[in-house]
């Protein structure tokens, strides 16, 4: 057994532990909607709840289905966040309120689903991942016509086009998928029954999408999908335990492509043959160090030939080995093919005795593998000239008249033959000084070592005629009779022939050593440049930077002109020339940008030597990272079979994939020192807040204090005040009061982000709360009259009331700030339940212009305000401060506009939900220590306008109950 590869092993343990780490994705599988996709996950929910698992249902469209709904029952259910678009509230499935929760399994419906505008995320699947990285196991369901491979197939096949797709690697990348099938009758009976659609509806989608032809078509689509990815898990399983036998659980051809004219045949029966079998293909090509010596022309016949097999749908690769038979074999196995496909014996005669053919050679040593021989027809290989006799003479001529072609298509310069003779000269002249001194064997190997030297430095052609200029010189030199080619021993025959048969055979040997050496060196030479040009890409810190790295380096491999070009804002592909070497970038006229731009959109390489624009003078090739294109390469080559090559072709692509790589890792150290500036400056920004206000605090103090003083001076020397004084010491005063109430924000902010405030829980009542907020904000809320509107069975709330006050009083501040004068403000309250936990969501309303479209969140930031450039005083920190006390106490703070019926906006409602814990056991004690509740009618006289309460308004009872009579019942 061999020895297990240590960097597989390591690969391996990664990803096992990363799959660890991770939820686990089951995917219920269907060809359309109504195969019951969705109750078979509720079913699957259900089992696994049964079995003890925290099950949570996140979304599920059950479409009005009574079947579907009933399984619901007995299942926990989150509530649909509400976000606002376009002046309407639509649900959608709450991700935070999930991750919040985090149960052992999660229900989200319909993966395809695309997230209204101002969510997280604008897919459903981000979301499942997101919840996946978090660890917990995600149930979804997809259909067939939402994958983003097959949508333009379904899209021709049913005459509708879906525009809500998945990426294929979310389907492929699930732990599980569930195939939920249902045949096309049963479907339709559905259908009529008002199972899946209401009768309408239903009666309109048989006669569009679901007609019996369409669900035949999806439904194999399905199952074919399915079978592919339970394929590519079997082969998992075997590359993971190292099986090399195959598996024949399901028909893959794989086709031999060589340099002979049978290709093209050999690709088309092999395209016939996988249609007949329904089976995919795979046509591979061995390039051999004795493949590598062949002249372009016969190359350029086997590309042609691998171009054809991906237009007739297969799957190409060029394998590189010393022994093609061995390598096709190993590669078989490692795909689990089924059958091989090769070109049939065409070696007859000599030639046949020479070399076994190729097939009866892969039929020999491929005893489990199922081999189809298909041999040249005369109209394939050249016209048939007479009986079959003829045609096989015909055929060994042309076999030897190919092999002298390609003999002259490789010859050498004729200053090589030159050299050679040269070489020839130089030995015999030496070897007649030693002719007294040696034996004649001896000489031989003189001459043998002048072949090896022109064998491994001119080449293969010098190096035979070398070897039979050799034999003829030592005869006609040093073999008695010398001076003639006459023999008087008939031994040295076997000499003249060990002599010539020695000479070509290392001849041959050297010159296949020196193009193998030769290979080797132009791959290393290939692999230190990527390896020089990762290194240096690795320490790109700037785009500009990785465009003159990548930009350098693949001029100099490919001896080619090369242009970058890189998306801007509108993702309008643009050249970067950034390099001072002006001299490897492409000038305008080889250049057309708008390739490049279909390039970036589509993602597919075009131009010079692909099916796409191939009348383009360069090639242009996406730059793909892992999150999305970075951009494009574009290539001009001085010699056009530069890239013709596979080996070359896969540099090039290489090298665009690490120009991507890092294109994408500068991208996100931007963002990363971005978020890093944003941080520092906020930190910035606190301290700087909490050393103003300090320092702002003390004289502000006073001054409001001595103001103070003055009025009070006044008010007792009324007679004999002058008005313009008491104007201006009152104006003093008020402004010293606003100045301290920015001060007061400012360091409330600082203390909040720097996280030293501590809360000093009391458990308290609402209305007492609200009251003693009214109280404070008397002179703010001077011209809006307060209607409170609190429910008689609000709980206990254990709370900061100090801060609670800060937060009623900045809501306060700022309904007075925008809206008109003497139109009245509600506050309410209702115990609601979050995420299955009980909350107090209390609602401040008022009448005012609303808040301005978009700003629903962004208003509760930092420096932000409703208006810009707006002559109303304040810097945007009170919101600020309300969103930090609400997280503070364990709730949320939001605002919205509230909408009437004709779709006029009335005003803005701003709310904030505090949680409800249980109090503490002894009621009586509970009833003693709670503070005598502030008398309503001051709350009244806070806030003229309020709403009066009655004076006989008592103490909560040991019960937490409160008496009807509180407040008075009103909704808002």
């Amino acid at each position: 057994m061999p020895r297990p590869d240590p960097d597989e092993l390591l690969d391996k343990l990664q990803r096992e532990e990363e799959k660890r780490q991770r939820g686990k994705l089951k995917i219920f599988f269907g060809a359309s909607a109504g195969v019951g996709k969705t109750y078979a996950m509720l079913l699957a929910a259900r089992r696994r709840k049964e079995e003890g698992v925290d099950v949570v249902v996140g979304i599920a469209e059950t479409h009005g289905r009574g079947e579907t709904a009933a399984l619901l029952e007995g299942l926990e259910v989150l509530p649909l966040a509400r976000i606002e678009y376009r002046n309407r509230l639509l649900a959608e499935f709450d991700l935070d309120a999930a991750l919040d929760r985090k149960p052992q399994l999660i229900l989200v419906d319909e993966l395809a689903h695309s997230n209204v505008q101002g969510a997280r995320h604008a897919k459903r699947w981000q979301d499942v991942y997101e919840l996946i990285d978090a660890g917990i196991d995600v149930y979804t369901t997809v259909n067939v016509q939402h994958l983003e491979s097959l949508n333009d197939v379904v899209g021709q096949i049913t005459g509708i086009r879906v525009w809500e797709t998945v990426p294929d690697r979310v389907f492929d990348r699930a732990d599980e998928v569930t195939l939920v099938d249902l045949p096309a009758e049963e479907l339709l009976d559905r259908m009529r029954d008002g199972k899946v659609y209401m009768p309408q509806q239903a009666e309109r989608a048989v006669r569009n999408f679901f007609r019996k032809g369409n669900l035949i078509a999806l439904r194999e689509l399905a199952l074919r999908r399915t079978a592919d990815r339970v394929d590519a898990q079997m082969r998992e399983y075997r590359a993971d335990r190292s099986i090399q036998r195959i598996w024949q659980a399901r028909e893959r051809l794989l086709v031999c492509v060589g340099p002979g004219p049978e290709a093209p045949l050999l690709v088309r029966a092999a395209a016939r043959l996988a249609a007949s079998l329904k089976a995919d293909w795979i046509a591979a090509y061995v390039e051999t160090p004795k493949l590598q010596r062949l002249p372009d022309a016969h190359r350029k016949r086997t590309l042609d030939a691998l171009k054809l097999a991906a237009e007739l749908g297969a799957e190409t690769a060029t394998l590189a080995g010393a022994d093609a038979v061995s390598t096709l074999i190993g590669y078989a196995r490692v795909r689990n093919v089924s059958k091989l496909v090769a070109g049939g014996s065409a070696a007859m005669g000599f030639a046949r005795w020479l070399r076994r053919p190729f097939g009866e050679r892969l039929a020999e040593r491929a005893s489990d593998l199922d081999l189809t021989l298909i041999r040249a027809s005369s109209d394939e290989t050249g016209p048939a000239q007479g009986p079959t006799r003829d045609r096989r003479a015909d055929a060994e001529v042309r076999a030897w008249r190919e092999a002298l072609s390609v003999a002259r298509d490789r010859h050498s310069p004729p200053r090589s033959y030159a050299w050679a003779l040269a070489i020839c000269a130089g030995v015999t002249l030496v070897a007649s000084q030693l002719i007294d001194r040696i034996d004649l064997a001896n000489l031989v190997m003189l001459y043998l070592l002048g072949v090896i030297f022109t064998a491994v430095k001119l080449g293969r052609g010098p190096g035979v005629m070398l070897s039979f200029l050799s034999v003829a010189a030592f005869d006609f030199f040093f073999v008695p009779p010398r001076m003639s080619f006459s023999v008087s021993d008939t031994q040295y025959l076997l000499t003249f022939f060990g002599m010539l048969l020695t000479s070509l055979v290392i001849g041959h040997l050297t010159s296949t050593l020196r193009r193998e050496a030769s290979v080797a060196r132009r791959r290393e030479q290939r692999t230190s440049a990527m390896y020089a040009m990762a290194r240096e890409l690795a320490a790109a810190l700037t785009t500009e930077q990785i465009v003159g790295i990548g930009s350098r380096h693949v001029s100099e491999v490919f001896r080619a002109r090369v242009a970058v070009l890189l998306p801007d804002s509108a993702d309008q592909v643009k050249q970067k020339i950034d390099d001072p070497d002006v001299n490897i970038m492409l000038d305008a006229a080889s250049l057309d940008v708008d390739v490049g731009q279909w390039v970036y959109d589509q993602q597919k390489p075009a131009g010079h030597g692909t099916d796409t624009l191939p009348a383009a003078k360069a090639l242009y090739l996406p730059l793909r990272a892992p999150m999305r294109t970075r951009g494009v390469l574009a290539v001009s080559t001085q010699d056009e079979r530069e890239l013709d090559v596979p080996e070359q072709q896969r540099m090039l692509d290489a090298f665009a994939a690490q120009i991507a790589l890092a294109l994408e890792r500068v991208h996100y150290v931007d963002i990363a020192r971005d978020a890093l500036v944003n941080m520092e400056s906020e930190r910035l920004r606190n301290s700087l807040l909490s050393a103003i206000s300090h320092d702002l605090r003390t004289p502000l103090t006073a001054i409001v204090g001595f103001s103070s003083m003055l009025a009070a001076q006044r008010d007792a020397h009324a007679e004999g005040a002058n008005a313009a004084q008491g104007e201006l010491v009152d104006a003093i005063h008020e402004e010293a009061l606003r100045m301290t109430g920015i001060v007061t924000n400012l360091l409330d902010m600082a203390r909040l982000q720097a996280g030293s405030l501590k809360l000093n829980r009391q458990w308290s009542l609402l209305e007492e709360t609200v009251g003693s907020a009214l109280r404070d904000c008397k002179r703010t809320l001077a011209r809006h009259p307060v209607q409170v509107a609190l429910p008689a069975d609000l709980p206990l709330l254990q709370l900061d009331a100090v801060l609670v006050e800060r937060l009623f009083a900045n809501l306060f501040e700022n309904a007075a700030k925008y809206v008109p004068p003497d139109t009245p403000l509600v506050i309410g309250a209702q115990r609601i339940d979050e995420n299955g936990k009980p909350f107090v969501r209390v609602s401040v309303d008022d009448m005012g212009p609303g808040l301005p479209h978009g700003m629903e969140t962004r208003i509760f930031e930092k420096f932000t305000r409703g208006e810009k450039e707006s002559a109303k005083p304040g810097i945007g920190l009170g919101l600020a401060i309300c969103r930090a006390i609400a997280e503070a106490h364990g709730g949320r703070i939001g605002a919205a506009n509230r909408v009437a019926a004709d779709g006029r906006i009335e005003g803005a409602r701003f709310w904030f939900t505090l949680p409800v814990e249980t109090p503490p056991p002894g009621p009586d004690d509970a009833a003693s220590a709670l503070p005598e509740p502030a008398d309503a009618a001051e709350s009244a006289d806070a806030a003229p306008g309020a709403t009066p309460a009655p004076d006989t308004q008592k103490a909560p009872d040991p019960h937490n109950r409160r008496q009807a009579d509180t407040h008075p019942h009103t909704h808002s």
